[in-house]
């Protein structure tokens, strides 16, 4: 039986100054778990957590970032979103502890998962248009 988080199913927790920081084991065991390409970056010396979602349009990417705003909002974690034609960047970072949190990564698999599920209906749209 698994010992790692379901981070996807995971709540964000209320994050103050002086919260701690995700240890490199546990990046170690998170990353992993995250689909897509996510890099960690740095960016102003603070570690980030980033995707570049490729999309088929402008409209697209803006629907998914709404999505993910949303979900920001339910969860009280907000991401940096840059929307350009046909694709998305997504950061995640923890501004109170200006360093990466469990939270991030919960919320990086539930960007995930928008994301699937984003292409899955452009797909069944795409089989259906072809019958």
């Amino acid at each position: 039986m698994s010992t790692l988080p379901d981070l996807p199913r995971g709540n964000c927790t209320a994050c103050r100054k002086g919260a701690p920081v995700v240890t490199p084991a546990e990046i170690e065991q998170f990353m992993p778990q995250l689909h897509g390409d996510w890099k960690i970056i740095h960016r102003d010396g603070i570690p980030r957590l980033e995707r570049v979602l490729h999309l088929k349009n402008f409209v697209q990417a803006m629907e998914l970032a709404n999505k993910i705003g949303t979900l920001a909002e339910e969860q009280g974690h907000h991401p940096a979103l840059l929307v350009e034609w046909g694709l998305l960047t997504v950061t995640w970072w923890t501004h109170a502890i200006g360093n990466l949190h469990r939270n991030d990564f919960i919320m990086a698999a539930k960007t995930d998962r928008l994301a699937n599920q984003l292409t899955e209906t452009e797909r069944e749209i795409n089989n259906e248009s072809d019958h």
